[in-house]
């Protein structure tokens, strides 16, 4: 019986310190929070005005553990004096941010740190996950076929499409996602994610209906043309341009492009059956370059493309061999990156499992191939097998792999590139630039491209890749 009470006492003394414990380190917590609450001063015994400073330079990866430390340092580290700091200490950190659809329906983000390599999950987007009765697991590559053949009256292929082509971009620090369809219906919705308050909100619409339109920026101005609404019984081509200024929150329309090559069709056959689409757009040199494409189904012929300049708020033709060189990838969308004013796109003709690297020389009006090949393994079987991206002043190249990881290639300062012996130009080695911004002609190629980053990412495609600077 001693015995017993003598146990029984001893589970009572441990379960008395085990409490006694939790309460001191209960008040602990309580008194820490206490002591910075209480002080005003983001760092006790520095003036703010130091303090600041050295929270400046904290990196992006410590930010969430830093709101929590107390309010006045989740304030300061959210607000906008902070950022404005961090620029002009020269603090500001690029991250890259890739958007993914799972099972051809739910858009995912996530962004990656550079210098961690840590791959962090950003909040769902708004609205964006399918709704019930919405037909499940179309692929990106067949919503787009669907897309385009509801150019010609099937609407029978419409009414399956869950939400999808939304145009994507980045300006002012913040994501947009813009318009897209919703039940076979167009939107003009526009979302913006902020990375401070890391959180999605909806700003002011676009004045159309549009999806799979092409985004470009210029100016700190966001730039929308072309894509696809909903018209008389199907879906009808668009030539309308607008432009958002996130400053003032406003979208204003532009001129539309003339679509030129498209009115000098032979016959008036061909004017109907053949449907003018932007094919991509990007800023190069002060101007929107936007490559263009007659269609029907389900094949494309280039027609060269058309060049906004805002300065007189015009369109003109776009120069006739950057047109007609200009690689396109699937489904006739044209992608392209700009590093240290030179203009890059990805040609994945040369083989199912890798591309090329073209350069454009503004001087002779062509396209000049880099020799190495990029290992592109995914070519045939995805929207986008790949993305191109300038990030910390290099391109780069996000892709997967055989075993479904997407994959993050940096062309390699170490590697100097080669140009390919079939180019016609005498002097090319004086006017191209190596994708890491050095002017250079190697011997020898050997491969440029190194993984800086992967991440798992099983049956999702890629979508698109956008960078913020903050």
């Amino acid at each position: 019986m001693g015995a017993r009470l003598s146990l029984n006492n001893h589970k009572t003394s441990r379960s008395e310190q085990l409490d006694a414990s939790q309460n001191e380190a209960c008040k602990r917590r309580k008194k820490s929070t206490s002591f910075w609450e209480e002080n005003t001063r983001l760092i006790p015994s520095l003036p703010d005005e130091i303090s600041i400073q050295i929270l400046a330079r904290l990196p992006r990866m410590y930010h969430f553990n830093a709101k929590l430390v107390s309010r006045t340092w989740k304030s300061t580290l959210t607000s906008v004096e902070y950022y404005k700091l961090r620029k002009e200490l020269g603090t500001t950190e690029e991250w890259l941010y890739v958007l993914t659809k799972l099972d051809g329906e739910k858009l995912v983000w996530h962004a990656m740190d550079p210098v961690s390599c840590i791959w962090q999950r950003l909040p769902l987007m708004p609205n964006i996950a399918s709704e019930d009765g919405i037909r499940r697991g179309l692929s990106g590559f067949r919503l787009w076929n669907l897309a385009i053949r509801g150019l010609f009256g099937r609407r029978d292929a419409l009414e399956e499409i869950p939400f999808c082509g939304c145009a994507i971009s980045s300006v002012d620090s913040c994501l947009y996602v813009i318009g897209g369809f919703c039940r076979a219906s167009a939107m003009n919705a526009t979302w913006r994610y902020d990375p401070v308050s890391n959180a999605w909100s909806e700003v002011a619409p676009m004045s159309i209906n549009r999806a799979y339109c092409k985004t470009g920026v210029l100016n700190n101005k966001l730039y929308v043309v072309g894509g696809v609404t909903r018209g008389r019984g199907a879906l009808a081509p668009l030539q309308s341009a607008e432009v958002f200024d996130p400053r003032s929150g406003v979208w204003t329309e532009l001129p539309s492009m003339p679509f030129l090559k498209a009115q000098v069709l032979p016959t008036a056959f061909l004017t109907d059956l053949l449907k003018p689409i932007a094919t991509g757009m990007t800023s190069y040199r002060g101007k929107l370059y936007v490559p263009q494409s007659l269609y029907c189904w389900p094949f494309f012929v280039d027609v060269g493309g058309e060049v906004y300049d805002p300065e007189t708020n015009s369109w003109a033709d776009m120069p006739a061999g950057m047109g007609e060189g200009w690689p396109a990838k699937q489904a006739g969308t044209k992608l392209s990156a700009v590093v240290d004013e030179e203009l890059y796109a990805l040609d994945p003709s040369s083989s199912l499992d890798s591309a090329r690297i073209k350069v454009y020389d503004q001087e002779d009006d062509s396209w000049k191939t880099i020799e190495g090949d990029v290992p592109v393994s995914d070519l045939a079987d995805s929207e986008s097998p790949y993305l191109l991206a300038s990030f910390l002043g290099k391109l780069h190249v996000i892709t997967k792999d055989v075993n479904r990881n997407i994959l993050v290639m940096q062309a390699d300062r170490r590697n100097e590139v080669n140009l390919d012996p079939s180019t016609s130009s005498d002097s090319l080695g004086e006017s191209l630039v190596d994708l890491s911004g050095k002017v250079s002609v190697s011997e020898s190629s050997g491969n440029i491209w190194k993984v800086i980053a992967t991440r798992s990412a099983g049956s999702a495609e890629l979508v698109s890749c956008q960078i913020l600077d903050i």
